[in-house]
């Protein structure tokens, strides 16, 4: 069974390729599917197992880590199973980040991976002086600090030990569909998981669906581009979704068309306003600071557009932009993943000055 399926992974039969490519174009659904989205530390992590039909092809679950890594393979029926059961790792591993269950059927990773996040507790992050004194208070010396020439720091909380369980959910990309293109978003969870899971939970409910960017910023004082902003109902800058969520630590560095939650000086006001970098060098002195999250797949000429709008006063554009819905779909296999483009790693906006410091949810 499990011999099969290994052997067929180096030496592709092109019989076999075609007809499960043939198999799979005519049968979309195969899929992992978790019963639920969280499970109890060592209680059975259930998921459904739906496989092409009319196929007699080993099938298998891999257990991967973001980079595609794979860490344990075990054979599989369709129907349901117990990823508790064919992968103890997950209980008895300290997992660092998040790591990924694929569907293999044949010699191909078929269906989107389904996400497994650890749930570990942390307080929030803290923003501190040069001495790294924590600042319960931002007076105006410590604000010019944080958003000007960047001195002041960010404290981060260790993660609790204690493993409280897992979300489970079906990893998947998001577009962006605004009044001048669409923009594809790949999620990083491996990154920055909770703030993945705030985008995804606010998207699917329709909460940016006419919602405007409200700020563009082309080029900083310094001539480097900088970010397109939204996010927020009430397009004034001030608006979001009613609760706040904590500044996470990412992995994920502020790169053209990166995206990357923003906020108040408070560093835990995060919630639903988000921006898009325009440049490395425009923005990396936002790494550590602010959550980035995902990265565009596409769309970079969508992103230049939107960043060469005119603006007005508080670097508001005269006729916004709006994004029309945020559509999900599942996401492609781990080892099917579209690189960035040399497009999106390329392309540079229209850029215009500005004077506004980098950082605030306005």
């Amino acid at each position: 069974m499990l011999t099969n399926f290994r052997d067929a992974r180096p030496h592709s039969a092109p019989l076999l390729a075609l007809t499960l490519a043939a198999a799979l174009a005519c049968n979309a659904r195969a899929q992992l599917s978790p019963e639920r989205l969280y499970y109890g530390v060592n209680q059975p992590i259930n998921v459904r197992v739906n496989t092409p039909d009319n196929i007699e092809i080993d099938t298998a679950i891999l257990l991967q880590k973001p980079d595609g890594t794979t860490i344990k393979v075990a054979g599989v029926a369709p129907g349901v199973a117990n990823l508790a059961t064919m992968f103890p790792e997950i209980w008895t591993t300290p997992i660092d980040g998040v790591w990924y269950a694929q569907l293999h059927v044949g010699i191909a990773d078929i269906g989107a991976p389904i996400v497994i996040q650890p749930l570990k507790g942390t307080g929030p992050a803290q923003m501190t002086d040069e001495a790294g004194n924590i600042a319960l208070k931002l007076d105006e010396k410590t604000r010019q600090a944080n958003f000007g020439t960047r001195t002041a720091r960010i404290a981060y909380p260790q993660p609790d030990k204690l493993l409280t369980g897992v979300r489970v959910y079906v990893d998947r990309v998001a577009t962006m569909q605004t009044s001048l293109g669409d923009i594809e978003f790949a999620m990083r969870p491996d990154a920055a998981p909770n703030t993945v899971f705030n985008f995804l939970h606010l998207a699917e409910g329709g909460f940016y669906t006419g919602v405007i960017f409200h700020r563009v910023v082309a080029k900083l004082p310094s001539g480097h581009a900088f970010v397109i902003q939204a996010g927020d109902p009430t397009g004034t800058g001030d608006g979001g979704p009613g609760y706040a969520i904590d500044l996470e630590p990412s992995t994920l560095t502020h790169d053209f068309g990166v995206l990357s939650m923003a906020r108040d000086d408070d560093p835990n006001t995060n919630g639903s306003q988000f921006f898009v970098a325009l440049s490395r060098e425009g923005t990396a002195r936002l790494d550590g600071r602010y959550t980035a999250f995902a990265q565009a797949l596409s769309g970079a000429e969508v992103i230049r557009t939107i960043a060469a709008v005119k603006v007005g006063e508080n670097d508001r554009p005269l006729d916004p932009p709006v994004i029309k819905a945020i559509k999900l779909d599942p996401a492609p296999p781990l080892s099917r993943r579209r690189p960035l483009t040399p497009e999106v790693k390329a392309a540079k906006p229209e850029e215009k000055p500005t004077n506004k410091p980098a950082g605030e949810k306005k």
